[in-house]
């Protein structure tokens, strides 16, 4: 099953930390980008191929993988006519992965992104969605699971997290309806981390203009159809939209208390 990532939005919330010269994805925790612990929480549950869907910035993304294990390793080079670049094999570790850097606008919102990336997926086989923003604890393969049993095109993991986010209306397991900025703050909203088969594609996401938000017509259209189902994780999320937001996950890590970065 692959792995899609929207890594195209600016960031401009969090410009004091990138500076704007870098895509939110790429602000480290750590020492890493971001999106590498959300790659590597992939990882962990056999989760290897990934698509990033790079737009404002790309480049930066780009370079980072493309000097993926020059920056990491030593290196021998061979000069001359027939040069050679050597990595020292005992300094690799161990991120054994497949990754697709696609260009997907730097304009473009985030069901645009999804449609423009659809010729890396596997035909007929569901895949793994979330942002290049958010660390979380889920249980992946429990998750993949849970979404392969139930049919439904769309699988969306539910949190709780503080009430300035938009809720869902459960109907058990089956979301019904959505809430942009309630005043109730003890309900699910969207984590991300879903599950999709191509097939939505094709129903909610095929006819829609590039500046067409995924959350807004395709996934309130799914839930009319009765095709988004919740994943509900009452564990470790945090998103990652401003300067504090970033603080707190670098000093999580820091005191080696990062729950993303376990199971």
């Amino acid at each position: 099953m692959k792995v899609v990532i929207l890594c195209g939005g600016k960031g401009t919330r969090l410009g004091e930390v990138t500076g704007n010269a870098v895509p939110k994805p790429m602000a480290l925790v750590g020492g890493d980008p971001i999106l590498l612990h959300i790659m590597r929480s992939y990882a962990r549950h056999g989760f290897k191929e990934f698509v990033l869907c790079a737009g404002h910035l790309s480049w930066s993304i780009k370079s980072y993988f493309l000097n993926y294990h020059a920056q990491r390793c030593d290196v021998t080079v061979r000069l001359g006519e027939q040069p050679v670049t050597h990595y020292h094999p005992h300094q690799l570790d161990g991120d054994d992965w497949t990754v697709t850097i696609a260009e997907t606008g730097a304009e473009t919102a985030t069901a645009g992104r999804l449609r423009r990336i659809a010729r890396h997926l596997t035909p007929g086989e569901p895949f793994m969605l979330t942002y290049g923003d958010g660390v979380s604890d889920v249980d992946l393969t429990a998750l993949a699971a849970f979404h392969r049993a139930h049919g439904k095109l769309v699988t969306m993991t539910g949190v709780i997290p503080p009430g300035r986010f938009g809720e869902l209306q459960l109907e058990g397991n089956q979301v019904v309806d959505w809430a942009e900025k309630p005043n109730v703050t003890d309900r699910f909203i969207n984590g991300g981390f879903m599950v999709m088969n191509p097939e939505f594609l094709d129903r909610f996401i095929a006819d829609k203009d590039d500046d067409v938000m995924l959350e807004r017509e395709p996934l309130i259209e799914a839930t009319a159809a009765g095709e988004l189902m919740l994943y509900r994780h009452d564990g470790f999320w945090q998103c990652m939209d401003t300067a504090r937001d970033w603080t707190y996950l670098n000093d999580l890590w820091s005191a080696g208390k990062a729950p993303w970065a376990v199971g």
